[in-house]
């Protein structure tokens, strides 16, 4: 059954975060990990930087601009996601609109959290991500299935991603819909197991 929309296409304008060692409670604050539930949580992503003290949209925050609005693919700082595990992090991307985040280095628990809940987090190289970086706001288009990421020029680069986790995206499941689907199999496995005991 699936948990996840499939992604197999994403074409969107970038919008960046240029900030080093953005952790995972500056993604979402601790105060806000309450719940279980996913939605809704978008409204409480960057929070301490997206909200001044009253509240309001602080407009200099460069997810608050114009140019960032349905933006779907974020460019990060080095070393995105770092700090505490918490699922409720990618889940407060989702909601808020991020469909892929791009960096030179993701902190390996923030990405494995993502992939297995269909956030495309993509590790870049350094030329590749200097130019992201350097470039807010360019029209990206990324084939998962292929693994590319066009530019607006044509040119394109490609990335790496577990095969484990590109099936998941592709199909629109997490690890728990895999096995699901598998069920029978491995129905069929215990009882011949039983069966040869």
């Amino acid at each position: 059954m699936p948990a996840n929309a499939p992604i197999t296409h994403i074409r969107s304008r970038t919008a960046v975060l240029a900030h080093e060692n953005i952790d995972t409670d500056r993604i979402i604050p601790a105060r806000f990990l309450t719940t279980t539930e996913r939605a809704g949580l978008g409204r409480f992503a960057f929070n301490d930087w997206r909200y001044d003290a009253n509240g309001k949209p602080d407009p200099s925050f460069a997810l608050n601009q114009p140019a960032a609005r349905g933006c779907e693919i974020l460019v990060a700082g080095r070393n995105f996601g770092c700090g505490s595990s918490r699922e409720h992090a990618p889940w407060a991307l989702l909601d808020f609109g991020i469909k892929v985040v791009l960096s030179s280095e993701i902190a390996d628990i923030f990405r494995n959290n993502a992939l297995k809940n269909g956030l495309l987090a993509v590790v870049l190289d350094g030329p590749e991500h200097r130019y992201l970086l350097a470039h807010p706001g360019i029209e990206l288009a990324i084939d998962v299935a292929q693994q590319t990421i066009e530019l607006p020029d044509g040119g394109r680069f490609g990335f790496a991603l577990d095969a484990f986790a590109k099936h998941c995206l592709l199909a629109g499941v997490d690890q728990l819909g895999f096995l699901i689907a598998h069920n029978d199999a491995i129905d069929t496995f215990e009882r011949r197991r039983g069966e040869a005991a």
